[in-house]
Formats: C-alpha cells, sequence, structure tokens
C-alpha cells in the first residue's frame, strides 16, 4: 500500500515542505562544487607572469640604427634612464601590425621611435605611435652596428608573437592562444621563439626563416606548442636572433 503522506515533487507544484531542506543543501553543494572546481582550475594554471603594456613608463622616446632581421628592430645609440645605449628593441605597431613598411625607408640609418614598452622580464617591445611620431629620420651618420654569429643550435621551447608574449596578452602562449598568435604572425609582429633552456643567458630569441627572411608558412603549424628545432643563432646587440631550419622541427609530448 502507498504512503499518502510521503513528499513528492512536481516540477509545477510548490515544493513539499518536507522536500525543502534536500533541495536547498542540494543547491548549496552543487554551488560550492562549482566554486571549488575553479578555483582548483585555475591555482592549477601556470603563473602568466608579469608581462604588460608599462603605461606606468609613459611614453619612451630613443635614437638608434634601425635593422631589418626582416622583422624591425633598433639598435638603440641614444637611450635614456630606462631604454640604455646598447640595447636592442622590437617594433612593432598597433593591435596585430607591423612598422616594417615604415622601417625599410629607414634601414641602417639613424631614427627616433617613440611609444609604448612591452615588458616580460629581460624580454621587451615598443608599439610605435602612428606617422613620423613613432618612427622618423635624425639627422647623423649611423654608427657601424655589428652582428655576432653563435654556431648552430638545438633548441626546445614554443614560438610566440613576441607582441602578446611581451605583454599584450596574459600568458600569450601555449595552445589556447595559438589562433591568435598566428594572426599577430601574419601581421607581421616580430615572432619570439620562447627556449627552455637559456641559451648564451637568454631564454627569448626571434625567430626568421633560414635566409634571415620571414617565418616560413610551415612553421606557423607548430606556433604556441612545445616542439624541437635547429638554427643558426646570432647576437645582434642584447638580442639573440634564431634562424630557423624548418626541417628540424618536431613536435613533442
Amino acid at each position: 500500500m502507498s504512503n499518502e503522506n510521503k513528499p513528492f515533487f512536481v516540477g509545477y507544484l510548490p515544493t513539499p515542505k518536507n522536500l525543502r531542506g534536500l533541495l536547498l543543501a542540494v543547491c548549496v553543494l552543487f554551488v560550492s562544487g562549482l566554486a571549488g572546481f575553479g578555483l582548483a582550475l585555475g591555482v592549477a594554471q601556470d603563473n602568466p607572469g608579469e608581462g604588460a603594456f608599462r603605461f606606468d613608463y609613459g611614453r619612451q622616446t630613443v635614437t638608434g640604427v634601425v635593422e631589418l632581421t626582416p622583422y624591425p628592430l633598433l639598435r638603440v645609440t641614444e637611450g635614456n634612464e630606462l631604454i640604455k645605449k646598447g640595447h636592442t628593441l622590437m617594433l612593432a605597431g598597433t593591435g596585430k601590425t607591423s612598422v616594417e613598411s615604415r622601417a625599410i625607408p629607414l634601414e641602417g640609418q639613424l631614427a627616433q621611435v617613440s611609444g609604448v614598452i612591452l615588458e616580460r622580464g629581460d624580454l621587451d617591445m615598443m608599439q610605435l605611435r602612428g606617422g613620423k611620431n613613432g618612427l622618423d629620420a635624425v639627422e647623423g651618420d649611423a654608427p657601424e652596428v655589428k652582428t655576432e654569429q653563435l654556431g648552430r643550435w638545438k633548441l626546445a621551447g614554443e614560438i610566440c608573437d613576441g607582441k602578446c608574449l611581451a605583454g599584450a596578452m596574459r600568458p600569450g602562449r601555449g595552445l589556447a592562444h595559438k589562433a591568435c598568435a598566428n594572426l599577430c604572425l601574419i601581421g607581421g609582429v616580430p615572432p619570439v621563439f620562447v627556449s627552455t633552456h637559456p641559451v648564451e643567458g637568454s631564454e627569448f630569441l626571434l625567430i626568421t626563416g633560414p635566409d634571415g627572411g620571414h617565418l616560413p608558412q610551415e612553421a606557423y603549424h607548430y606556433v604556441a606548442q612545445y616542439i624541437s628545432l635547429e638554427g643558426e643563432v646570432e647576437r645582434r646587440g642584447d638580442l639573440l636572433v634564431l634562424r630557423l631550419d624548418p626541417d628540424t622541427m618536431e613536435l613533442l609530448e
């Protein structure tokens, strides 16, 4: 015989008094469980680092020799308190854009650059202002700048776009950032290889094609993944440049 007094839940009827406490407890446990899961997931993630637009530094203006790797660089010859003489700055435009077309006419010449610094550890980049306010020739003879060859290296790590990695995005690396990184690289933002082991004291290397040209198309498949590769490394001021051998790229687990 059925018990007519036994509480029974029906969605379109008021909740029986005897079940309200149980339902409340289930709801509290469910919401608490979701919060706990979210907290555990966040704690398990790698620290995105301190990379950021350094608006607190204010607009920076320095002078140096423009180089193309083909990605635009400035070898600083006249710095300031934050950007010292001898430093090599990677240059980029606003958003996911390059300043290559603005830099080409000034290659090998003295120029003044002005913009905002992005910084993560010893990796930095300047996002230039628009037009001549951001990049303009200055009078004077450009001093000779030297490139030091450091030989062939086999490295493991990740190809990233230098702007997001330097601080435009957090963390700016990893598989979740692959689509964004590829869009930045297609736009001409300088690509950076993050090595698992320091190379001559640096874990960040500007990466180019084997002939010093743009990153080859086959490398885009490997962006934001853990890979091994080989290439020739050279030092330009205090920045290392890796000339990738595309045939050596290999995914690592």
